[in-house]
Formats: structure tokens, sequence, C-alpha cells
């Protein structure tokens, strides 16, 4: 640990150790996305749901996570992201433990259909903690200089975006041996752990750490600077996101961001449906394919932050988007097994390098309120993993079993659309360079 004087302050922690902080917390709060997808077949029986129910049902958790990114990153910018990442897990927790105690005295010979509103609003409540992704990249992009960004942000990101992954594969493993309610009992002891955990090593960057100790804004922003940090806030929350909103590129990267991580929360909650219902594939395959997707997608965000680093966030865009989109096309047109498992790790590594380059362009293009401009992006952005979901279910609904790859042309328009704005982006910052 890392402890430094000035004028009777002093600072602890590193850059390493506020993004390990920052990831284990996201790490924690981001196995929400896979909260029922691999245990929507049960559910749906026991429910007696229709496949626009189940999507929403599997995207309900993403529904709190999406916009909760929004006041909670722009809170960052007051506080630092300590004190919104333990809120928001907090939350998480009491969602978990209500969900387990319903299952416990209830699943399944006394569950009815009446209980489909309980568990949506518990799968919203344990979808807090999905949000602690917009805190932790401004806490993470405070702690760097603006060079190391995209590194650091891809490695914040692509680890943490593990955790779904990981549950996914894990879930209906532990359904087998523990049954339902004892899966999620196990979740909980998970999740209040780890926040105990991060509430232990988690560190706000030195400019908060001096304004938490008294020491005035003027006096910080310099001393804060002198030990290597370069961003800063803008203000309050509300001036940050005022801020990050009169910016027209935050609302272009919102959008790219809707189709790549609005989309890898879909895909990640969708594909275990998608998997059983139309490939007929048993539970624990279809969790392991769906894992397989999380898992890729997060390891190669964190190349695509070293690349985005080196070559450029829009040019390192155009091309993963260009990746998602042969991907989306496969698996729109495949009705083989083999080829639509190709078609999902396709879709995995462009999306997972796009939202690397995402990231890496909001420190670029919004400076001047990156907290802000991080809730926007990160929460809107995130909203695609609500919307998605019952969109597909809806095409399900009209055209049956067919309906479940022929769903996958909602990715082939998003992608389509994100590589125009991409294109945008670049040819502006091209002009911006070549000024006088």
């Amino acid at each position: 640990m890392k402890t430094e004087p000035h004028a009777g302050f002093s600072t602890t922690g590193t850059p390493a150790r506020g993004l390990t902080g920052a990831t284990l917390g996201f790490f924690i709060g981001f196995a929400a996305v896979s909260l029922f997808g691999p245990t929507a077949k049960s559910l749906k029986g026991i429910l007696g749901l229709s496949p626009l129910e189940v999507g929403f049902l599997v995207a309900a958790p993403s529904l709190s996570g999406s916009l909760l990114r929004i006041p909670f990153s722009a809170w960052v910018d007051t506080t630092g992201g300590k004190k919104p990442f333990l809120v928001l897990l907090f939350l998480s927790i009491i969602g978990m433990a209500g969900l387990f105690l319903t299952l416990r005295s209830y699943y399944p010979a006394r569950m009815t259909p009446s209980f489909y509103p309980l568990i949506l609003l518990l799968g919203v409540l344990c979808g807090c903690g999905i949000a602690t992704f917009s805190v932790g990249i401004s806490q993470v992009a405070y702690w760097f200089p603006k060079a190391r960004q995209g590194s650091a942000l891809g490695t914040y990101a692509g680890i943490g975006n593990l955790a779904p992954g990981i549950f996914t594969l894990l879930l209906p493993l532990a359904l087998v041996t523990m049954g339902l309610p004892r899966s999620y009992l196990a979740w909980l002891a998970f999740l209040f752990g780890g926040t105990v955990v991060y509430a232990i090593i988690g560190r706000n960057a030195w400019y908060f750490q001096m304004i938490a100790r008294g020491m005035p804004a003027e006096e910080a922003k310099p001393a804060s600077a002198l030990r290597g940090q370069e961003i800063f806030p803008a203000g309050t929350l509300v001036d940050s996101l005022i801020l990050s909103a009169r910016n027209r590129k935050t609302w272009a990267l919102v959008a790219i961001y809707f189709t790549t991580f609005g989309g890898f929360i879909a895909m990640t909650a969708w594909l275990p449906v998608y998997w059983t219902s139309f490939h007929s594939v048993t539970p624990v395959l279809a969790g392991t394919l769906a894992g397989v997707y999380s898992i890729v997608t997060s390891l190669v965000r964190v190349g695509g932050g070293y690349l985005s680093d080196r070559i450029g966030g829009e040019t390192t865009g155009i091309l993963a988007l260009g990746i998602m989109l042969a991907g989306a096309i496969l698996m729109t047109l495949s009705r083989d097994f083999q080829l639509s498992v190709a078609a999902e790790i396709i879709m995995a590594v462009g999306m997972g390098v796009a939202n690397a380059a995402v990231f890496q362009l909001v420190a670029q293009e919004v400076p001047e309120a990156v907290g802000g401009a991080a809730g926007w992006v990160g929460g809107l952005g995130a909203f695609g993993g609500f919307a998605i979901p019952p969109l597909m279910g809806s095409i399900v609904q009209l055209q049956g079993v067919e309906g479940y790859a022929n769903g996958f042309v909602v990715f082939i328009c998003l992608a389509m659309a994100s590589l125009l704005l991409v294109g945008v982006l670049k040819r502006n910052r091209a002009k911006v360079l070549s000024s006088p």
C-alpha cells in the first residue's frame, strides 16, 4: 500500500490497487446477468410462461442494472466509487435473499403463476449489482492517465465480464446437485462475502481521498496531479450528467454500446433458452455454450482495450462491429448446430472487442465529464440487455420455433446502425486532427 503526505493529508492505494478493487466489485455484482437464463426452463414450466414472458424474466435484472448506472456513475464524480459500489451490492444482496427465501418456501409445489411479478421484482433488485459496471468504469478512469485508459478499462471490464459466463456454466450443474433454492443460497453467500472483501480493499482515486479528508478542491486537484492523476470531475452529479448530455458524441456512444454491451447481456441471458428450445440440447450443455460465449466476449475485451490504445477506438470499433455483423448473419441463417456454435463465437469476438473500443472513446470524446458520460453510455447502452430479449421472444411468439433463429436479425440491424455511427465519429475526429 502506498501512503503519501501532502500538507497534513495522506492518501492510500495505487492505480493497481484501485483497478483490483473495482474489478472485484464489478465481478461480484455483474454475475446477476445470468440470474434466470439457466433456470428459465424450470421456471417457465412452473409458472406457465409464454415466450414473451420468458424474455422479460431473463431480462429483468438488466432493467435496474442499466438504468441505475446513470445516477450512480455520476455519483462517482462527487464521492468516488466506493460508496456507490457498496450501495448497489447491498441492494443486490437484498434481492438475492428474497429470491432464495421465496424459492425455499414455495418452490415447486406451492409456486403458481401469481408469483411471476414477485420473481420479476426480486430479479430487478438482484440486477442492481450489474450497475456497478459504470461505477467501476469511472473509478478506474480517475486512477489512470489518458494514455492507459484503453488497457486499464479493458482489463477491468474483461475480467469483470467473466462473471456471467462462469455462473452460466456453474448454475446448471448446481441445479442438478443442489436444487434451485440451494443454488441461489450459494450465490447469496458468494455475493455477501465478495461485498465484504470489496469493502476492505476498494479504494477511491487520490483526488477523492483528499476531498473526503477536507482538502479544498482547488488544492486537491494539483496535489493529485503530482501523483499522476490526469482526469478530474467537472462538478456536481447534475453538472456531470448535463455536461456530458450536451455532447452529441455521448449519444452516438450510447447507441453503439446498446448494440455491443446491451447485446452481450441479452445474448448471455437468451442463449440458454435458444439452445434448449431451438437445438433441443440439455440444460447443462446449453449453459456451457452460453457460458463459453460470455467468457470469450469477456476475455477478448482485454485485448480489445490494448488494440484500441494502439490503433484508435474508432478503427477498432469498425473492425469489431464488422465481425459481429458476420456472426449475427450466420446465427440468423444457420439451422445447423455446429455452424451456430461457430457463429456464436464470432459474435462473441466482435462484441467483446467493440465493448472495449467504446469506453476507450468515452475518455477521449467526453473528457470534461467522464463520470456522467460513462453513466449515460453504460446505463442506456446496457438497457439493450432488457429491451432485446422480449423483442426476440415476441418474434418466437409470432413465428414459432423458427423465430429463435430469425430473431437474430435484430443484431444484424443494430450492428449495421452502429457501424454507421462509428464511421461518423472517425470522420469527425479526422477533421479535428487535420484542422490548424
